[in-house]
């Protein structure tokens, strides 16, 4: 995925009347709490640009002087919206309590994953119960007691928020090179421990936003920063006990601002692969990884709308481009000729090569047929021979999981599906047996039996078909409620995988939906480009017309349907709000990209440049700017009465900056002509992901899910 944009109530009475409420403290006085929604000023504030003029009043609303947010009046707005959100949300706070506790009844809190070799070692990780973050563990392969080698909870323990970035141990086992990001700006501090001693080396890496990758016999890293605007430009090496100020930069990305460089290791960790790129092209460069300032190998010299990803396998290229064909090919080149590639898979219309993986003794392609996914095990001898891994369900989502050695006989695989729980299997090479290891445990119960998960096809507006993943109860209501999701971006598919938490919904009548739209490749590379650029709107329509089919289809009824999606799936939201307000009984946009326009014609925000190909560049194309204009939710909220709806940011997102989400809630306030719920929620220690923790997080969908009962008048 690329760096880009989830019973009785009280004073419900007092509500109502429009009485105020009171919360007590913590030091037991009472603080009155609003009685009405915030109104944001609207300040004269204007832009022009190829002869057309907008006004944005909520331009205010931006801090000047971000990523530092501290204008006194944007901090007290985005207080007040929290305060509404705390004041409506209040009498819901029994339904919230209960949606907590079952869908924290369902995870195993004393979890574990199964452990899996690298070198000399077994490595895991584990959550003990009652535990917000997890603890990593590591024990000799030839036996011994299990070591602790890094805990989350307690690098936590200080901070509001934790997130743990890069995890990578160096190929003799000795070292663990680690980040962390304290406060949801996704910079992240990087850190080396002595796993023999146990103790942290005084290296420091401040800013990195990229792997660890071990080079120069385990004796240096590899990393990128983040620079003003989160761009990572760079590939630099650290070595160990030297001063951070003498680190060596390897690859400076200077000819496409919009272009991110990141860097990993080949199959046989022999090379060092520094790549380039945004989202349509891409560029790659070799060095030895133990003489990792040694000449760079240019593989192909970028071309626009070419990419291509490499790996190396005994002194071979192997290189996966779309260069011939929209759904990628597979080829090879020698290292003395590395532009020079001779197709080994080629590309096929019905066949969509997402990835390839190199092993010893046979190489791994995977990939997509009819929008299922694929994993095939292929000779080196003879190409012809493919032997896929069979899956018994019609629908479901699997892939390699974790397989870190270059010689191996059995290889580690996720699969799961609307109605079976993750599950983590070996595929034994020789035999072709699928051994089940774990399966996702759910304390509180769950019968398959109960569940019943299709997928069907809906006709679009002009004649295309969009898939659709479904899961319901068998003992539903016929047209009972509904809720739909999609992302639509950037060429990822949502898969049909399985969820505790959405079976809160489930259990209570509804079905869940997955709209396969276009944007997301889950039919293809042409099924991405047909919702991007100038075909966006396509990802709008088919979401809109999956609604529609599914009503005629008997699914649910208009009203009944309760929608989400969040960052460019929030974007998704906000279209179809101002497209089709009566269609919805809820809406739900979490981190929401809707303030497109504004954030495309800004090319110091982090992500602009390097989204203009996935949007368009509104500041050079006249066309681009009136297209997004066209659609852009924030520019098209119009007086008209709007669904419920719930919308969240955090104050700390490089992403999706909080003022998009702060702006459409403002405009939505002013224009819309009905009385029906507008929350924002502002996470002021947090990014994009929300909080992190997986019971805070856990709690936040509670609040989603309660807001959508609520509204569609299903909280007894």
């Amino acid at each position: 995925m690329p760096f880009t944009r989830y019973a009785a109530f009280l004073s419900a009475a007092a509500l109502a009347l429009g009485a105020p409420l009171h919360a007590q403290t913590s030091e037991g006085t009472q603080v009155t709490q609003p009685t009405s929604p915030p109104t944001a000023e609207k300040r004269d504030h204007s832009y022009s640009h190829h002869g057309i003029t907008i006004a944005d009043p909520y331009h205010w609303l931006k801090d000047q002087s971000y990523p530092t947010v501290d204008d006194e009046d944007v901090l007290e707005h985005l207080k007040a919206e929290n305060a509404w959100f705390e004041a409506r949300m209040e009498p819901r706070q029994p339904l919230v309590d209960e949606l907590f506790e079952e869908m924290k009844a369902r995870i195993k809190e004393d979890d574990s994953t199964v452990p899996q070799r690298r070198g000399d070692w077994l490595y895991w990780s584990e959550f003990e119960e009652g535990a917000e973050y997890r603890k990593y563990y590591r024990k000799p392969v030839a036996g011994g007691d299990p070591v602790l080698i890094l805990d989350e909870n307690e690098l936590a323990k200080d901070v509001e928020y934790f997130r743990l970035g890069a995890f990578s141990v160096s190929q003799n086992g000795r070292y663990l090179a680690y980040s962390a990001d304290t406060n949801g700006s996704e910079r992240f501090t990087a850190r080396i421990k002595d796993l023999q001693t146990g103790g942290l080396l005084p290296d420091e890496i401040p800013g990195t936003l990229s792997g660890l990758v071990w080079v120069k016999n385990d004796t240096a890293l590899v990393y990128g920063t983040a620079d003003d605007n989160w761009r990572v430009h760079d590939a630099t090496m650290h070595v160990l006990g030297t001063p951070v100020s003498e680190d060596v930069e390897l690859y400076r990305e200077t000819q496409d601002e919009g272009f991110r460089v990141g860097s990993g290791l080949s199959a046989q960790e022999d090379w060092l692969i520094v790549s380039t790129g945004d989202n349509e092209t891409s560029e790659v460069r070799l060095v030895p990884a133990d003489d990792p300032t040694a000449e760079p190998i240019l593989v192909k010299p970028r071309t626009k709308g070419v990419e291509y990803d490499v790996d190396v396998r005994d002194g071979t290229l192997w290189v996966h481009t779309n260069d011939d064909h929209v759904n990628f090919r597979l080829a090879t080149a020698s290292l003395e000729t590395p532009g020079e590639w001779t197709t080994l898979i080629a590309g096929s219309d019905e066949f969509y090569l997402t990835d390839f993986d190199l092993f010893k003794d046979f190489y791994v392609t995977e990939g997509r047929l009819r929008g299922l996914d694929q994993i095939q095990l292929r000779s080196y001898a003879d190409p012809a021979l493919v032997k896929p891994v069979a899956f018994a369900e019609a629908s479901f989502s699997a892939g390699l999981d974790n397989n870190p050695e270059y010689d191996q006989d059995r290889l580690r695989i996720s699969y799961e599906s609307m109605v079976t729980p993750d599950s983590v299997y070996d595929y034994h090479v020789a035999s072709g047996e699928l051994e089940l290891l774990k399966q996702q445990e759910i304390p509180s119960g769950y019968d398959a039996d109960l569940y019943t998960t299709e997928r069907v096809e809906i006709e679009g507006r002009d004649g295309t078909m969009v898939p659709v993943s479904v899961v319901m109860r068998k003992d539903r209501d016929p047209g009972g409620p509904l809720h739909l999701y999609a992302y639509g971006a950037y060429g990822y598919a949502v898969p049909p995988g399985f969820s505790t938490s959405r079976l809160s919904l489930i259990d209570r009548g509804f079905a869940y939906a997955i709209a396969h739209i276009r944007g997301g490749d889950d039919l293809g590379r042409k099924w991405y480009l047909q919702g991007k650029l100038n075909e966006r709107t396509n990802t709008f329509d088919d979401f809109v017309d999956v609604a529609k089919g599914l009503v005629a289809k008997g699914y649910t009824e208009k009203g009944r349907i309760s929608i989400s999606g969040g960052s460019a799936g929030g974007e998704l939201m906000g279209v179809v709000a101002n497209t089709d307000p009566d269609l919805w009984g809820a809406v739900v946009a979490h981190v929401p990209f809707v303030d497109v326009l504004n954030t495309m014609l800004d090319a110091d925000l982090p992500l602009t440049p390097g989204e203009w190909p996935e949007w368009g560049n509104p500041i050079e194309s006249k066309q681009a700017f009136a297209y997004i204009l066209s659609y852009s939710p924030y520019d098209q909220v119009v007086a008209q009465d709007y669904p419920p709806m719930l919308v969240t940011a955090g104050l700390n997102d490089p992403r999706v900056t909080y003022w998009e989400p702060a702006k459409w809630v403002a405009k939505l306030r002013e224009l819309k002509t009905d009385d029906n719920e507008l929350l924002l929620k502002t996470n002021m220690g947090a990014g994009h992901g929300g909080k992190s923790g997986r019971f805070q997080s856990i709690r936040e969908t509670a609040e989603e899910v309660a807001f959508i009962l609520w509204q569609m008048d299903m909280t007894e």
